[in-house]
């Protein structure tokens, strides 16, 4: 088992930065492809950035790419997400996801664990 618990959102404004922590705990972190996904209000859930289990591959959705940039510190059993320029269409719980695999995807059913996620509010 793996347990996922992000932190760092809240209600900031448009343009405004902020970076989300996903800390892993339970079996070990290397070896898992992570990612960050996000469900806005009476919407389905989306990908927005994955990362190897080595960090050198990372994805992002085509609406974040050039804003978001996820990372991870295996070390720390951490992935993170920073998130700069913020629009309200970012708004959103946002959730880490762990993939018993090395390789990054960006598809939702192929991760296994999940945090219960942190909402983020950009405001106009």
């Amino acid at each position: 088992q793996v347990q996922l618990v992000e932190s760092g959102g809240g209600l900031v404004q448009a343009g405004d930065s902020v970076r989300l922590s996903c800390a892993a705990s339970g079996r070990t972190f290397s070896g898992y492809a992570m990612a960050w996904f996000r469900q806005a209000p009476g919407k389905e859930r989306e990908f927005a950035a994955a990362i190897s289990w080595s960090g050198g591959i990372t994805y992002y959705a085509d609406s974040v790419k050039g804003r978001f940039t996820i990372s991870r510190d295996n070390a720390k059993n951490t992935v993170w997400l920073q998130m700069n320029s913020l629009k309200p269409e970012d708004t959103a719980v946002y959730y880490c996801a762990a993939r018993l695999f090395p390789r990054a995807s960006l598809i939702l059913n192929e991760y296994a664990y999940w945090g219960q996620g942190t909402q983020v509010t950009v405001s106009s």
